[in-house]
This record gives C-alpha cells, sequence and structure tokens, in this order.
C-alpha cells in the first residue's frame, strides 16, 4: 500500500482529461513555433505595426539577411511603404543584364551608350549649349595641299551637316583661314587613309545622331553636286549606299559609276563579258566605289564592323558593301542628278618614301571569312565560290 501511495502523485495518476489537455496543448504550440519559424524569414518586409503609443510613427521591418541577415528599425515619414535601410543598400550589388556590356554594374538612368560630334562651350547650363543640330555627317581626308578643293567642296553642304577633317599630313592651324573650320572637328595623325580613321573616329555608336554619313577623298570637284538635293533622292529611290555619279569622261574603270544624262539614279550596269557572273551583283549592281560613299545610318553599322584594324587603301570594301545591306541590288545605287569630278590628284601617297607593307589589295577578306564560318558549321567548302574580287 505504501509503494502504491508513493505512485500516485505521478503523471500517471493525474485525471486522463488533464492529461490529453497537456498533450494537446504542447502540440499546438510545437507547431505554432515550427510554422511561425518556417514562415517569418521569407516575408522579406514584413511590418509589425506597434501600438501608437508605443513607438509612435515607427514601423519594425524585417530585412531579409540575403548579404547582412539582421533586423532594422526605418522610420517611416512619408506613410510610404518601408524601404531598406541604407546601411542593407550600400551592400546590394547593381547588375543590369541590358545595359551595353561593361555597364552592367551601373545604374540604367545613368547609362548614356551613344555620343555625338556637337560641341559644347566651357561654361554655362547644358541645355543651352547646343543651338542646333546638325542631321548629317560629312568626313574629308585632307592635307594642306588641298585646301582651296576642300574650302569650294564644304561650302556645298548646309548648316545640317557636321564637317569633320581627317589630317593625314599633321597640319590643323593652317586652316584656321577659313570660318567654317572654325566650327569643325579636326582629328590628326600623319600618314593614315580614311579607313583607318574611319574605324577609329567613327564608330556607330558616336555617329548615331546623324541620319546619313558621308565618307569622301579631298580630290573631288563638286562644281554639279548639291548635298541637299542629293539626299532628297537618295530617300526617294531608298538607297542604303550610294554615291554621286561621276564624269565619264576621266578615265573611269566601272561602268556602274558613270554619270547616265537625264537619269535621276541608277542600280544596274552592263559591264564587260565575264566580269558579273550575276546581275545583281558587283560591279554589275549592288555596288559603289570607295572614293564618295554615303552610308544611311544602319548601313555604316555593319559597315563599320566589316572594316579590318590593318585595312589601307579599302580595296575589296566596294565589292563586299552588298552584305550590309538586303536586297542589295535596290538598296545600293548611284544618283545620276547630283554629279561629281574625280580630279585623280595624288595627295597621300606622296607623303615621304615607299615603305615595306601589305599589298593594297589584301584589303577586305570577305571569301576567306566565309569559308571559315561555313567550315565552323560542318560544311564542305572545298568547292566553295565567291563573286569576283569578293
Amino acid at each position: 500500500m505504501g509503494s502504491v501511495a508513493r505512485t500516485c502523485g505521478s503523471i500517471a495518476c493525474r485525471k486522463p482529461s488533464e492529461l490529453m489537455r497537456l498533450v494537446v496543448t504542447t502540440f499546438i504550440g510545437l507547431v505554432f513555433g515550427f510554422f511561425l519559424g518556417v514562415s517569418f524569414p521569407t516575408l522579406s518586409l514584413t511590418k509589425l505595426n506597434l501600438p501608437s503609443g508605443l513607438l509612435p510613427s515607427v514601423d519594425l521591418a524585417y530585412i531579409e539577411g540575403r548579404y547582412t541577415g539582421r533586423w532594422s528599425l526605418t522610420k517611416n515619414t512619408d506613410n510610404t511603404k518601408s524601404t531598406s535601410s541604407l546601411k542593407q543598400l550600400q551592400h546590394e550589388r547593381i547588375w543590369v543584364p541590358s545595359n551595353p556590356r561593361g555597364a552592367e554594374r551601373l545604374p540604367p538612368a545613368i547609362v548614356e551608350a551613344e555620343s555625338d560630334y556637337y560641341l559644347r562651350r566651357l561654361w554655362g547650363k547644358p541645355s543651352e549649349d547646343i543651338t542646333s543640330k546638325p542631321k548629317y555627317l560629312v568626313t574629308f581626308t585632307v592635307g594642306v595641299g588641298q585646301k582651296s578643293n576642300i574650302d569650294a567642296a564644304v561650302k556645298k553642304f548646309s548648316e545640317d551637316f557636321t564637317i569633320l577633317l581627317f589630317h593625314y599630313d599633321g597640319r590643323t592651324t593652317e586652316w584656321d583661314e577659313f570660318e567654317w573650320s572654325k566650327r569643325a572637328i579636326h582629328v590628326s595623325a600623319r600618314k593614315q587613309t580614311k579607313w583607318w580613321y574611319s574605324k577609329r573616329f567613327l564608330h556607330p555608336d558616336i555617329v548615331a545622331p546623324y541620319d546619313y554619313i558621308f565618307i569622301w577623298d579631298e580630290d573631288l570637284g563638286l562644281e554639279h553636286f548639291d548635298a541637299e538635293a542629293y539626299l532628297r533622292l537618295v530617300k526617294k529611290h531608298g538607297l542604303e549606299i550610294s554615291q554621286p555619279g561621276l564624269e565619264p569622261n576621266k578615265g573611269l574603270t566601272w561602268q556602274m559609276t558613270k554619270r547616265r544624262v537625264k537619269q535621276e539614279v541608277h542600280k544596274m550596269a552592263q559591264e564587260k563579258e565575264g566580269w558579273c557572273t550575276d546581275p545583281h551583283l558587283p560591279p554589275c549592281a549592288a555596288f559603289v566605289e570607295i572614293m564618295a560613299p554615303v552610308f544611311s545610318r544602319d548601313a555604316w553599322r555593319c559597315v563599320w564592323h566589316m572594316i579590318q584594324n590593318d585595312l589601307v587603301h579599302g580595296w575589296g570594301l566596294d565589292f563586299a558593301l552588298r552584305k550590309c545591306v538586303e536586297p542589295a541590288h535596290e538598296k545600293i545605287g548611284v544618283v545620276d542628278a547630283q554629279w561629281i569630278v574625280h580630279q585623280g590628284v595624288p595627295t597621300l601617297g606622296n607623303q615621304g618614301e615607299k615603305e615595306p607593307g601589305k599589298a593594297p589589295w589584301q584589303g577586305i577578306r570577305m571569301a576567306n571569312s566565309e569559308k571559315d564560318y561555313y567550315r565552323s558549321m560542318g560544311y564542305d567548302v572545298s568547292n566553295y565560290t565567291v563573286p569576283m574580287f569578293s
């Protein structure tokens, strides 16, 4: 009897209802604690509104600890949704994949992927710097020996054109006698051709504000040329790559670029027998020469990428331009109504003695590049042929 009395004070001697109540309460407490622990961290900004008498105007915000894992008290002064604390933001890392390559860490609002040649003042409000924005760009690669010819040529272009001179002789101050030269952009590097300059100073993101880009030689006679009238015809006939017609009595090589009287534009020509494997391919169509080409903004973006860094005289480029527009035989043409004269004056070639280097015809290596591409795709290129000079 004594042993029984001693055990009646244990859990086993309690009433069944009390025992069940204890078990249920314990279970509910465990379940509640489990769900509270699981769900609470996933609420990155869960507000617990405390009584106004305890902490007036203060919200307790739980900041998900992706980087710091700590709680933060943030004062809500403008009745807007609470945000992460300043310390938390300092640990965040911006990464915007849609930004240009190399700028992924910048906030999108600060990114300026494009620029221009518009001149700026040294002081004043930036919004008042530019009184007009030229829509077109014309470049000449020049030496002082052709000053007079370039002066006459520039006067054929209105204020809608930005003038950019590439100086291959390193002499720029001599051009100050012309009023227009003070507003022009001057780039100087000795003994370089216009394709060297173009690759380095005419990046598509720099010339993006211009609808059309003229990349011209210095020995062109523009007596019969008007730039505005030229562009009207370019737009009318849908030309993405073009050039003015050339005076036909100046020893030209190609039939395609000869001016045709009483015609606005032409896009095809008849060449010597055997020179054109296809009437829609160069030099019978989809072809302009490299002395005075004019490119639309979109066409130039492609052509710029085509120019190799070691391209010197541009040989082969004229036959490859067709790769940048489609259909090329419709979007490349010659404007006959606005024509020029190629004077053929030796200029850059006379700058010093000849030196060993790459042959001028080793320029655009389109055929080899195409073969490499098709070979990488698993095609047999042993019988691959390309048009003449491509």
